[in-house]
């Protein structure tokens, strides 16, 4: 599959910036909140107030993506999201108690659901192609990412826009500290990895691709394989599953310029990626990237964005300051990350 274009709303400068990632934008807390772009070159001001934050995140870059690509209309929409429209949701619950539970307005239920993004953009488009959500927890972009595959390989589509848009909001962060997933006090991302300690970080991002299966003058790069595994039993299983998959890709961890690792700060979580690194591998330069966008569970569309950006570039932003790359470009990329150590995904992505 080709990549043609992206586009990506994350907590970094990553949505108008043309050399992405030159600095870190760092933030004090363990929540990281995405940087947003002028709504009204996109939305028309008349929608903008009836859109969640969220909504507003996913229908810009989808359009920004469209635009990149020269492309009006997709043959098909597929988005990812494990929690959906989280600041409906709580509105909904909240007004629920308020009114104990009579005269509620369902507006902001008809806008909580997981589907709303996706439904968004089809009708701003006036799209009435193919339009599917996923909502698989820790799956939900690789699971879209899946069908949009499929579509272009059963010739159901000539290009397909996925994507994936997962928001933080003081409610669910709240509720997630409860259950011990974010560290303590505040946390430099630039630091995360500096001090081994219980927890990570939030993040939140809205990060989207338009896909095809013919090759254009200005792809960005090839997306050769995807593969996801469920709890794994320990580190040589995980081994093993990295193995089968550059086999049955034909391809030898040698001849990969660069692995992109799911590292999130916590230590049990970055016990798996330090092991691997000590073993399979320990021969290639790795690099980390939930320091830039937090942990939530769709954040692998931003490690896949970062790859395709990479790739398209030959170099690394200078985010990354690596001395152990060779002065060639870096045309090969593996992107291994987890969420949670229970949905475990592998890309493979190269230079067209």
């Amino acid at each position: 599959m080709y990549i043609i274009a992206t586009a990506n709303i994350s907590p970094q400068n990553t949505f108008e910036q043309n050399e992405v990632l030159k600095n870190i934008v760092e933030y004090n807390s363990n929540q990281l909140t995405c940087i947003e772009p002028d709504y009204k070159s996109f939305i028309d001001a008349k929608l903008i107030r009836r859109m969640s934050r969220i909504i507003k995140m996913g229908v810009t870059a989808a359009t920004k993506c469209l635009q990149n690509a020269g492309v009006s209309q997709p043959d098909a929409i597929v988005t990812g999201t494990a929690y959906g429209c989280l600041e409906d949701t709580g509105l909904f619950l909240t007004k629920m108690v308020e009114y104990n539970e009579e005269l509620l307005t369902p507006t902001a239920f008809i806008q909580s659901t997981h589907n709303t993004i996706g439904g968004q953009i089809g009708l701003m488009l006036q799209c009435h192609n193919y339009n599917n959500a996923f909502v698989h927890r820790g799956f939900s972009f690789e699971s879209a990412l899946q069908d949009a595959i499929m579509l272009l390989q059963e010739n159901e589509a000539q290009n397909v826009l996925v994507g994936a848009i997962d928001e933080i909001t003081n409610t669910s962060h709240t509720i997630l500290s409860r259950l011990g997933l974010y560290k303590q006090g505040n946390i430099c991302n630039s630091n995360l990895f500096a001090k081994k300690s219980k927890g990570t970080i939030a993040g939140e991002g809205s990060s989207f691709f338009l896909l095809a299966n013919e090759p254009t003058e200005n792809n960005c790069a090839k997306l050769n394989a995807l593969h996801t595994f469920y709890k794994p039993n320990n580190v040589s299983e995980i081994e093993g599953s990295i193995n089968n998959f550059l086999i049955e890709n034909a391809i030898l961890l040698k001849n990969i310029d660069l692995i992109i690792v799911g590292k999130n700060g916590d230590a049990t979580n970055d016990d798996v990626y330090e092991e691997l690194e000590k073993s399979i591998f320990k021969n290639n330069v790795t690099i980390n990237y939930k320091h830039l966008c937090g942990e939530y569970p769709t954040a692998a569309a931003f490690a896949l964005w970062l790859a395709t950006d990479i790739v398209k570039e030959g170099k690394l932003p200078a985010v990354y300051l690596k001395n152990e790359l060779s002065e060639n470009p870096i045309k090969s990329i593996l992107v291994y990350t987890n969420y949670q150590n229970i949905h475990h995904t592998l890309l493979l992505i190269s230079a067209c």
